[in-house]
């Protein structure tokens, strides 16, 4: 198995972050998040705006070492996935004839038709558009996890509360920021812890990150 070996200017961030900020508290896997999502965004407000549970985390985090499928609403967001692979149908013509004949949006026909595909115990990721998380809620999708993390003034915040109301294993954030940056930072972490000890993490899980 290939290391993942970080670049100096990662290290050096990764330093400077633990020094303005203590994760250390955290359980493992969250950290790891948290640390990830701050590093991609330099927001050290991340650290009390992420709502999960560990053993949300932990779903999702072997999930996908048993290489559950990982979908996502936008090809932005499946851009940021560097580990993996990604199932993403939001330039699929068939989202399209789907949302005009069904009168709904692109992004939950994009949802309906990745659920067609990847069935139940994928990873869902969603990182700007707040449809596709009502669509993983109304469709009953049986998610390892879902990382909902839409940005805006139009119903972001809203639909990440809905997430969390909704019982579903579940990462997102109470604000109304996020982007496919901030999603795509949430499932690197997940993807580069599952690399072990290595990499940083494993039985010491926490201390470090890729």
């Amino acid at each position: 198995m290939t290391v993942r070996q970080p670049h100096p200017i990662e290290v050096r961030s990764y330093e400077i972050l633990r020094s303005r900020v203590d994760l250390s508290p955290m359980p493992p896997l969250w950290r790891a998040v948290a640390e990830r999502v701050i590093h991609a965004t330099a927001d050290l407000e991340y650290a009390v705006d992420l709502v999960t549970r560990e053993d949300f985390l932990t779903q999702g985090w072997s999930a996908l070492r048993s290489g559950a499928p990982i979908v996502t609403d936008e090809r932005m967001t499946a851009a940021g996935i560097s580990a993996r692979e990604t199932v993403c149908h939001a330039d699929d013509p068939a989202a399209g004839r789907m949302a005009r004949a069904a009168g709904i949006t692109r992004s939950a026909a994009a949802i309906r038709l990745s659920y067609s595909e990847v069935g139940p115990g994928a990873v869902w990721v969603v990182g700007s558009a707040p449809e596709a998380i009502f669509e993983i809620i109304a469709r009953g999708v049986r998610p390892a996890l879902v990382i909902g993390m839409p940005v805006g003034f139009v119903g972001a915040a809203e639909a990440k509360e809905a997430l969390r109301a909704s019982g579903l294993p579940q990462l997102s954030n109470v604000s109304e920021k996020g982007g496919s940056a901030v999603a795509a930072a949430a499932v690197n972490a997940l993807l580069y812890f599952e690399a072990g000890p290595a990499a940083g993490y494993g039985a010491g899980a926490g201390r470090g990150a890729p």
